[in-house]
């Protein structure tokens, strides 16, 4: 006796997606859009606008760890 296969019916389609976003998925890249807008207007108030360039931090900083 061979038994039948069970399909789960199909959902019904009402023609289109609809996608709900939470509302921090568009506040969170909005606000990091903006903070980074603001420190490159006024970039004085930056505290990394002084000093070395932090590329030249970065390899003094592997130079170190490396020489160990």
């Amino acid at each position: 006796m061979s038994a039948r296969s069970h399909t789960p019916p199909h959902p019904a389609t009402t023609g289109g997606v609809q996608t709900r976003l939470p509302w921090w998925a568009l506040a969170l890249p909005a606000l990091a859009f903006v903070t980074l807008f603001v420190l490159i207007l006024n970039p004085t108030d930056a505290q990394a606008g002084t000093g070395e360039p932090a590329i030249t931090q970065l390899f003094q900083h592997l130079q170190a760890l490396v020489g160990r």
